[in-house]
């Protein structure tokens, strides 16, 4: 699907160059900049506003949006890395940025970013992926995190009127709602981003690098704190030990009404209420519970980066249109519009009358990513998170089972693997 955009834009102000002063590669007058962004991430509606808005205030680029699938699309992205297609501005998820910059095909932003996007206020969860060995390469453009979705008539049975702010009281609390035949709560043995928050939340990391090496970290006394937590909290409920969240759907199993909570992005409550009616309006939201009341706990921060390719010959025309997805006026009209969480904390509150998005958006401001090596994606094609933790719900001793996942996250973001 491609949006074709008329539209123009004036020179940088912050350049002493005048109206028809050029870069090498851009020549004075109309110039096309094609973006690429991925299917759903924006409505046919905001683009239609944003179109608009862009030609009114600019003046000489035509700009042409292009919805790309998210499937594949990685060899799409590396295709203009090398010269071989032609894209301006990307949208990449946010954990993809490393193995992007990996091929020296990224133009750096870090002046931009420092200068004019007031990058200080940037989610840490979408800017610090983009940020390689401190050069900042993808710049935050919108977030989606999980949050404890449950149900508030069971919350109302077990006598439970407040919503738990720290870890003591939301497993006090799930103790209650776990009686007779309801769940306190339904937790997949093998949701390894609910893990990563806990792991966090505790000082620990999923792999950590030194000396050039990545290393495998869940044999940590932190990390090992996390995954104690999330066995005490799993053992609440009657998820499966050996299955993800997919396996069944944990919205449909919530849908049934005897789960009182599940952990989720917000927008899974859609699907609730289609395959349960009962439950429109049954439905609340709080972040994640932290170690203490003073914040939420961490959160493993979802979502996109904006980047340019080192390839293209409009630059300046392509951070323009960079600047105006990330600023404050397409921000608030994004997150509203998508029920996304604004690129910045100070952005928090325009979603604050959207009961699920501003928890959402509490916890983003706790928000993580998954390490930055470029290898990562390949240690999730694998995957060894998930069988150490079956393997720590089902009674192996954790730190034998860490040294085991730790020996294959190693292997695979190793040269040598």
């Amino acid at each position: 699907m491609r949006f074709p955009l008329a539209a123009c834009t004036a020179v940088l102000a912050a350049t002493a160059l005048t109206a028809c002063g050029v870069l090498p590669g851009e020549g004075a007058g109309r110039q096309q900049v094609t973006v690429w962004l991925m299917k759903g991430s924006a409505s046919e509606d905001f683009l239609e506003r944003f179109t608009t808005a862009f030609e009114a205030e600019h003046e000489d680029i035509d700009l042409e949006i292009e919805i790309q699938e998210w499937t594949g699309i990685g060899e799409k992205v590396h295709k203009v890395l090398r010269g071989e297609d032609t894209a301006d501005v990307i949208e990449v998820g946010n954990t993809q940025v490393a193995q992007y910059a990996q091929t020296d095909g990224l133009t750096e932003l870090t002046l931009e970013g420092l200068r004019d996007w007031g990058s200080k206020d940037w989610l840490t969860g979408l800017a610090e992926p983009g940020s390689i060995d401190g050069a900042q390469f993808g710049v935050p453009w919108y977030a989606a995190n999980r949050v404890v979705l449950y149900n508030k008539d069971l919350f109302a049975a077990a006598g439970i009127t407040k919503e738990p702010t720290t870890r003591r009281e939301w497993t006090r609390a799930t103790e209650r709602l776990d009686q007779g035949d309801r769940q306190g709560i339904y937790l997949a043995g093998q949701n390894w981003y609910v893990l990563a928050g806990f792991i966090w939340d505790e000082g620990g990391e999923l792999a950590v690098e030194g000396d050039g090496q990545w290393n495998g970290a869940l044999g940590t006394p932190e990390a090992q704190r996390g995954m104690a937590f999330y066995k005490e909290l799993q053992a609440l409920g009657d998820g499966p030990k050996d299955a993800d969240e997919e396996t069944p759907p944990q919205a449909e199993v919530f849908a049934r009404g005897k789960v009182a909570q599940i952990i989720a992005p917000p927008g899974s409550a859609a699907l609730i209420e289609e395959l349960n009616p009962a439950l429109r309006g049954k439905l609340g939201y709080f972040p994640i519970p932290g170690k203490t009341a003073a914040k939420p706990g961490a959160v493993f921060t979802g979502g996109s980066d904006l980047i340019i390719p080192k390839s293209t010959e409009r630059r300046r025309a392509a951070v323009e249109v960079v600047s105006a997805l990330i600023g404050e006026k397409w921000q608030t009209d994004l997150a509203r519009t998508m029920s996304y969480v604004p690129n910045k904390t100070t952005l928090a509150h325009v979603i604050d009358d959207n009961e699920g998005t501003s928890a959402m958006a509490k916890g983003a401001a706790q928000g993580r990513a998954t390490p930055t090596s470029p290898r990562w994606a390949d240690v999730e094609a694998k995957n060894p998170i998930k069988p150490y933790m079956t393997a720590v719900l089902t009674g192996e001793d954790p730190r034998r089972a860490a040294a085991a996942a730790d020996a294959t996250i190693t292997r695979v973001l190793s040269s040598d693997r």
